[in-house]
C-alpha cells in the first residue's frame, strides 16, 4: 500500500544509509566476482562453502583456484626482486614433504626476511594460481614459524628408499675394497659415528638433484652400485681390468661427503656458515689429508694424490666449481658418473607425476628442466 505524502521517508531514509554504510566497509569485496575468503572475513558466510580453502594444506594438495589458510612450509632461498616499476617483493620456493611451488609476496608490508631465513619455516595464507603451466602461491600474509623436530618428517622432503639398507650396501662395497691401506683408510671414516649419522640424513644439495633428507646416501649409494658394474666393462684383451676400482669406490664415498657440513637440514635447507666460506669439495679434500695421516697399513703418496684429485676436480669443469680437472682415468669416471646420475635424477623428477611433474593443463612436455636444459616429454611412448 502507498503512503500519502512523507509518510515513512525518514524511516527509509535510515535504511537506505545503513545500506549505503554497509556497501562502503566491503566494497573491496563487491568489485571482485570471486572473492578472497581470505580477505572477506565473515560478512558473506556462503564464500567458507563455495571457496577452495585448504587449513596448512600439503603442497601436492594445491590446485590453481585454492587458499592456503595457516599452511606451514619450509622457505627455500628467499630473496627480494624488483619489479618493473621498482617495487620489492618475495621471491622464493616453498617445500614440504609433498614437493615444492614457487612462493611470491607482492607487496612486503610487515614481512622480515632474516627472520623467515633464520628458522627456515614459514606459517601463510594465500592463495594458488597458475603460472607457465605450473602452480604458484601468491602470499598474503607470512610470518616466521618455529617448529618441533618431530613434524620435520611432514615439512622435509625424505629419500624413498631404506637408509638402512643403503647405508649396509654402501659398507658393503667399501668392505669389499681388496687394498689394505684403502680399507683402512675407509675405517677412518665409518667409525666416525656422527659423520656417518648426518651421512645418512644429509641431502645431497639445496634444490637441484637429491635435495631431501637421505639424499647424499642415496646419491652415494646409486653411484657406487652404477660404478662397481661400470669398472668390469673396461678391460684389456686377456680381460685384465684396466681401471683401479678401489680408487673408484673410495673416490664416489668421499667425493660429496664434505656436503655433510657444508649444507643445513635441520630448518629446511641452506647453506652452512662453512659451506659458504668452504665448501663441500675444499672440506673433502682437508678430510682426507686428516684422515689418511699415520695409516696403518701407510696409504701410499700417489694413491692419496689420485683421491684429492677425485675429489677435487669431480664437477668436472671450472666453470661448475670443480678445482681442478680430472687428471686419471679413475677421476674421469667419477666425474663422469656424477654428472650422469644428477642428471639422470632431475629429468626423473621433472616427469614424476607425484612429484615436480604435476603439471596444470595437458601439455605432455614440462617446463624447462633443471639441469638438462630442455623440456622433459611425459607422455609414455610404449604403454603396456
Amino acid at each position: 500500500m502507498r503512503l500519502p505524502g512523507n509518510v515513512g521517508q525518514p524511516r527509509m531514509a535510515m535504511v537506505g544509509f545503513w545500506r549505503w554504510n554497509w556497501r562502503q566497509k566491503y566494497r573491496r569485496s563487491y568489485r571482485v566476482s570471486r572473492p578472497d575468503p581470505l580477505q572477506a572475513g565473515c560478512w558473506y558466510p556462503r564464500i567458507m562453502a563455495e571457496q577452495n580453502v585448504f587449513m596448512n594444506p600439503s603442497l601436492r594438495e594445491l590446485e590453481p583456484g585454492s587458499y592456503i589458510r595457516g599452511g606451514i612450509y619450509a622457505i627455500i632461498n628467499p630473496q627480494i626482486g624488483t619489479n618493473r616499476n621498482g617495487g620489492k617483493y618475495l621471491k622464493c620456493l616453498l617445500r614440504d614433504a609433498s614437493g615444492e611451488v614457487a612462493g611470491r609476496k607482492w607487496k612486503l608490508d610487515g614481512f622480515d626476511l632474516e627472520d623467515c631465513r633464520s628458522t627456515g619455516f614459514v606459517r601463510l595464507d594465500g592463495e594458488v594460481v597458475e603460472f607457465n603451466g605450473q602452480p604458484q602461491v601468491n602470499i598474503h600474509d607470512i610470518e616466521a614459524e618455529r617448529v618441533a623436530e618431530s613434524d620435520l618428517i611432514r615439512l622435509l622432503p625424505h629419500t624413498k628408499f631404506d637408509v638402512d639398507m643403503m647405508f649396509k650396501e654402501v659398507m658393503g662395497l667399501l668392505d669389499s675394497m681388496t687394498h689394505p691401506a684403502m680399507k683402512a683408510l675407509a675405517r677412518r671414516y665409518t667409525e666416525d659415528q656422527e659423520l656417518m649419522k648426518a651421512f645418512r640424513r644429509s641431502p645431497a644439495a639445496m634444490v637441484m638433484h637429491h635435495a631431501w633428507v637421505g639424499g647424499l646416501l642415496e646419491h652415494t649409494w646409486q653411484l657406487m652400485r652404477v660404478a662397481n658394474r661400470t669398472v668390469e666393462c673396461y678391460v684389456d684383451a686377456s680381460g685384465r681390468p684396466k681401471l683401479n676400482r678401489d680408487l673408484v669406490l673410495m673416490g664416489l664415498f668421499l667425493h660429496d661427503l664434505g656436503k655433510t657440513t657444508e649444507l643445513y637440514w635441520d630448518k629446511g635447507f641452506g647453506y652452512t656458515t662453512e659451506g659458504n666460506l668452504v665448501g663441500h669439495i675444499a672440506r673433502g679434500s682437508l678430510w682426507l689429508e686428516d684422515c689418511a695421516r699415520d695409516l696403518d697399513p701407510p696409504l701410499p703418496e700417489d694413491a692419496l694424490a689420485v683421491l684429492h684429485n677425485i675429489i677435487l676436480s669431480h664437477h668436472g669443469e671450472p666453470e661448475y666449481g670443480a678445482l681442478r680437472p680430472p687428471m686419471t682415468p679413475e677421476a674421469v669416471l667419477v666425474s663422469q658418473l656424477d654428472n650422469l646420475d644428477a642428471r639422470v635424477a632431475m629429468s626423473l623428477g621433472a616427469v614424476d607425476p607425484s612429484g615436480e611433474g604435476r603439471r596444470v593443463g595437458g601439455d605432455p612436455f614440462t617446463e624447462r628442466a633443471s639441469g638438462t636444459g630442455a623440456r622433459m616429454y611425459r607422455h609414455d611412448p610404449l604403454p603396456e
